[in-house]
């Protein structure tokens, strides 16, 4: 009989939380998102709660204007750690969680990419994710010698042919490539090191990469991706997709278009595991639950809610906050700025409302109740064919998940929603994936297979 579905978890660990005022908490580390600590007690709660996976968010540079003036001094999302050096040190004082981070396509090299993540799958015992992202804000274009950002079209054409290349780079090795026979003095076998000699359009990559293949075959991919063309990319590449989606419409669409798409690159559906994000605040009553939200809903100054609006729909600072949101002819063309619009327009919101309503999640689905109201609302999705799992965002770190991990948890267990042991070593085990053959050895298996039904013997 096989075993049912159960629900993916993973936690977004970026800075000090989700929400705009996380930094601000009365039992928060104000300067967190740079002590080494405060990582940690992150991803042993994630440990704790066993989930999949602890994903660090990255840009290659601070990715927001100072709009209105004033802004970036006011937010705590201006500093923090390189991902691949501080989910290096979390892993050795973690055995299980999944340590994802990402890395531009924009102003990486493949071969700089294949090498880190690889090194990480090693140092982790196969327990690293790679998030493909394009880079997109002028910020970080500026670090690079660029005056601005390169068109979407040729960085989503970048970012395909450079992850081609870092899955090439990465199967470099076959899995019994190095014999490492001290007493013949042979330590790997040259017909099991393949030379990748790629050229395309946008990379000349020879290869081989000097990291042997990693214990997982190759670290999981990440995307995120909302457009056409990350859609596309992620139906062709990705095993996990982080989306965003305030409904189960919404939510259901997303989900089956990308699943739809999987077949034209030859993958069945269960090979991407689509994880919305989620920002779940649980209470013991409803009235408890709000009431900590409502915490940090006090103390977003509107200087910081301009902010977050900003880099999506434009300056909203000449306008009355309480009055509707204008759709500025200068906005951003971006994915999330368009969900803002839509829920202004659902909700008749003004500029105040709706930076309030984005506070919490950026975007992403808010549900504030007790632990049977989350994961109902979970398993709605869940069963809907809206969802695989879900990507935690705590209002803040570490208490968020900790309060989501000792309170919803449990109630998922307890209706066999969710798993009460990790069922493997790797990332790529624990989200029930399948192993990657290296591709010589899958040619080989072919061979003899078809040599066998030649021979009249049955495989």
């Amino acid at each position: 009989m096989p075993k049912a579905r159960q629900i993916h978890l993973g936690v977004s660990m970026i800075g000090m939380g989700y929400h705009l005022a996380a930094w601000r908490h009365p039992h928060a580390s104000p300067g967190g998102n740079m002590e080494l600590q405060h990582a940690v007690s992150v991803v042993k709660a994630a440990e704790r709660g066993l989930l999949d996976m602890a994903f660090l968010a990255d840009g290659v540079g601070i990715r927001f204007n100072d709009v209105p003036s004033g802004t970036l001094s006011h937010v705590c999302k201006n500093v923090q750690f390189e991902p691949l050096t501080l989910l290096s040190a979390l892993a050795m004082v973690t055995n299980h969680v999944g340590l994802v981070a990402t890395a531009s396509t924009t102003y990486n090299e493949p071969y700089h990419v294949a090498r880190k993540f690889a090194s990480l799958d090693h140092i982790s015992g196969g327990r690293a994710g790679w998030n493909v992202v394009t880079s997109a804000t002028d910020m970080e274009a500026q670090n690079f010698g660029l005056v601005g950002a390169p068109p979407k079209t040729g960085r989503y054409d970048r970012a395909a042919e450079f992850v081609e290349v870092v899955r090439g780079l990465w199967d470099s090795w076959e899995d019994d490539a190095f014999v490492r026979n001290q007493a013949s003095g042979l330590n790997y076998d040259p017909a099991k090191l393949h030379i990748l000699d790629h050229e395309g359009e946008h990379f000349r990559v020879k290869g081989p990469l000097n990291v042997q293949r990693t214990p997982q075959g190759r670290p999981i991919i990440v995307q995120a991706g909302a457009s056409d063309q990350g859609r596309e990319l992620a139906a062709a590449t990705a095993d996990v997709v982080y989306a965003a989606a305030q409904t189960l419409e919404d939510a259901r669409s997303y989900y089956q278009d990308v699943k739809r798409r999987m077949a034209r690159y030859g993958r069945n559906m269960d090979e991407l595991k689509i994880m919305p994000g989620i920002m779940a605040v649980p209470g013991l009553t409803r009235q408890e639950a709000h009431d900590k939200y409502g915490v940090l809903q006090e103390l977003v100054q509107p200087i910081v809610g301009l902010g977050a609006l900003a880099n999506y729909l434009g300056d909203l600072s000449p306008y009355d906050l309480d009055g509707p949101v204008p759709e500025l002819p200068n906005r951003r063309d971006h994915s999330r700025g368009q969900i803002f619009l839509e829920m202004a327009r659902r909700g008749n919101l003004s500029i105040r409302q709706l930076y309030l309503s984005i506070a919490g999640g950026n975007g992403h689905r808010l549900v504030i109740g007790t632990p049977n109201d989350i994961v109902d609302a979970m398993e709605e999705w869940f069963q809907g064919d809206a969802a695989d799992g879900f990507n935690l965002l705590p209002t803040w770190l570490p208490g968020g998940l900790d309060e989501v991990v000792d309170l919803v948890i449990p109630e998922m267990q307890r209706r066999g929603l969710y798993r009460r042991a990790y069922r493997g070593k790797t990332l790529r085990e624990n989200l029930g994936l399948a192993w990657p053959e290296h591709p010589a050895a899958a040619a080989r298996r072919a061979a003899l297979s078809q040599v066998a039904v030649g021979a009249g013997i049955m495989p």
